[in-house]
């Protein structure tokens, strides 16, 4: 079938803001208008819808419903976050120096631990007092933290026992929440476990950041490009909002660079040329996005072999797949040079179950390539670039199928002779070349990871127009994002729409009185377990058909899309 053409249309760009454009929803859950038609678009047309939902990260608001990045309460904010990381900076500094020990000043704390780094762990994002728990033993003994809490929907649990936490202890920390919603659009539901919703905690913060001892970081991003899926312009965003603050703060404390909202928005811009450069590149990323596409439906497998922060980057790329396209553990996967030394988290290696290094590659995943696979190369001209061309070799004995993508600075030239080599063994080289050495190029290999796999999904037929049908409900809001998904596609009642859900979890064509009087924690506990859970409810509601019949017809026809044509038809 022919794949429709696709032009962006100003109004489109800015549809999402009409207070008519979806209005039961919040920002982070809406459909974006730029990508309705997602799942029929050409490689080269998904690039550029993607183009022009990242490109929505930096637009001037047409009015005064939503702020935007640039927005100058947004800038201010930044502004005043960056000043306390500076002071934090410069006191820990100056007593390390006294102490001569280079104490650590940041440190993480990820729902679900360092395995949610690196494969889907979405139940522990409701466990509200679990997220208290772990703030309060990484910070015990510490007598002035700024925390920052990333809850892209304003709506994590988990997040929100760290902010309540916080705000009752304001004579040490400092709350700083990081989302992409209106603070009215944060979630109103009660967290189980605790006396208070997301949003009550919200308006607490509000009246602390009159007084400035609480902020809030809430620019409006608009909706993501498969809805709901924060890991694209959610994670980009924060992405930029964290390194603004760090960078300003870093610049303020070791080389006495005032913060200024100016300034501020100067970094800002930078990442906007970041996104400008990357997309030059629209051709090439479509050719990659159509080339791994066509690996994922022949059921071969996308690897990611990295470098730095660019293997980083592919690490966490590869591991948001499962949860969002509802992808197998093996079909998309990212390695790393140096492994978890590289890696530098928390916990160290992890097990024989999350090999990441390049020699878990060499013994796991080398003996089996072949030309059904796709590998992407990802490094800089800064990296070992020798170690590239050896690794290119021994990919290339195994399948033509190997393809690079790398960053350099414009003018130089001393690793001319090992890219020349890596070139003629990859079927493709793209290469993004930049004025001088920049952490940049890791926004542009995000955006670059983004489009491939999602894309490459897409083509699979894993959305449907462009929502993620085949998402799996393991915590409280996907449960909720599947149900209102099902009412939206079905037009059937919201009740009728759980139960076939819960159906389709079970794998049952009655629902039993255990069943039925069992929380939601227990149901996403049991989704864990159950694929496809969405499209065969979804089949079942538009069809009135069995489990067992819906089950056949996605056999028989796995692009969802097509096989919901075939129903009303």
């Amino acid at each position: 079938m022919a794949r429709p053409a696709w032009t962006c249309s100003p109004s489109a760009m800015t549809e999402w803001e009409s207070p008519d454009y979806e209005p039961a929803l919040p920002v982070s859950e809406k459909s974006n208008p730029l990508t309705r038609d997602m799942d029929r678009a050409s490689a080269k047309c998904i690039v550029r819808m993607l183009q022009a939902c990242d490109a929505q990260m930096f637009q001037g608001g047409t009015g005064t419903t939503y702020q935007r990045l640039l927005s100058e309460p947004v800038l201010e904010a930044l502004t005043e976050v960056a000043k306390k990381v500076e002071h934090i900076l410069k006191s820990t500094f100056n007593r390390a120096l006294k102490e001569l020990d280079h104490s650590l000043v940041y440190s993480y704390i990820i729902a679900g631990g360092d395995r949610a780094l690196l494969s889907s762990q979405e139940a522990p994002e409701d466990d509200a007092q679990l997220g208290a728990l772990s703030l309060q033993k990484v910070c015990e003994g510490q007598k002035s933290v700024l925390f920052i809490g990333i809850s892209c929907g304003l709506s994590a649990p988990f997040v929100a026992g760290q902010l309540d936490f916080c705000l009752q202890h304001p004579e040490v920390f400092t709350p700083v929440l990081v989302g992409f919603n209106p603070t009215h659009q944060a979630r109103d539901e009660r967290i189980r476990g605790c006396s208070f919703t997301f949003r009550s905690v919200v308006r607490r913060m509000e009246e602390l950041a009159k007084r400035r001892g609480a902020f809030l970081l809430n620019p409006a991003v608009g909706p993501e490009a498969v809805s709901g899926s924060s890991r694209m312009k959610g994670g980009s965003s924060t992405k930029i909002l964290l390194e603004v603050v760090l960078s300003a703060a870093h610049a303020a404390a070791f080389a006495d660079t005032p913060i200024t909202p100016t300034g501020v928005r100067q970094h800002i811009r930078a990442h906007e040329e970041a996104l400008e450069i990357t997309y030059a590149q629209a051709e090439g990323i479509g050719a990659l996005l159509e080339a791994a596409g066509q690996s994922l439906r022949r059921g071969g497998r996308l690897c990611y072999l990295g470098w730095g922060p660019l293997g980083t980057l592919g690490l966490m790329d590869a591991s948001e797949c499962v949860p969002t396209f509802g992808a197998g553990c093996e079909d998309v996967r990212g390695f790393i040079s140096g492994g978890y030394t590289a890696l530098n988290n928390n916990e160290g290696p992890l097990g024989p179950d999350f090999g990441i290094g390049h020699e878990d590659f060499l013994r796991q995943v080398l003996p089996s390539l072949s030309d059904r696979d796709i590998v992407l190369l990802l490094y800089t001209h800064a990296d070992r670039v020798g170690q590239v061309a050896e690794l290119a070799r021994a990919v290339r004995e195994k399948t033509s199928n190997v393809h690079a993508v790398y960053h350099q600075v414009n003018g130089h030239a001393a690793a001319a002779v090992q890219q020349d080599d890596i070139n003629r063994l990859c079927l493709s080289s793209l290469k993004f070349t930049w004025p001088s050495p920049t952490a940049q190029w890791e926004l542009s290999t995000k955006l670059l990871l983004n489009a491939v796999s999602t894309g490459a999904h897409v083509l699979k037929g894993k959305i449907f127009q462009n929502h993620m049908v085949d998402v799996q409900v393991t915590n409280s809001k996907l449960y909720r994002r599947a149900t209102r998904l099902l009412q939206k596609l079905s037009g059937c009642p919201e009740s009728r729409c759980e139960e076939a859900l819960l159906k389709a979890v079970y794998r049952v064509d009655e629902l039993t009185a255990d069943i039925t009087s069992s929380d939601i924690s227990e149901h996403t506990q049991a989704a864990r377990s159950a694929t496809k859970a969405v499209p065969l409810a979804l089949i079942c509601l538009l069809s009135d058909c069995s489990l067992l019949e819906a089950a056949t017809r996605l056999q028989r026809e796995p692009v969802v899309r097509e096989a919901v044509e075939v129903c009303l038809s």
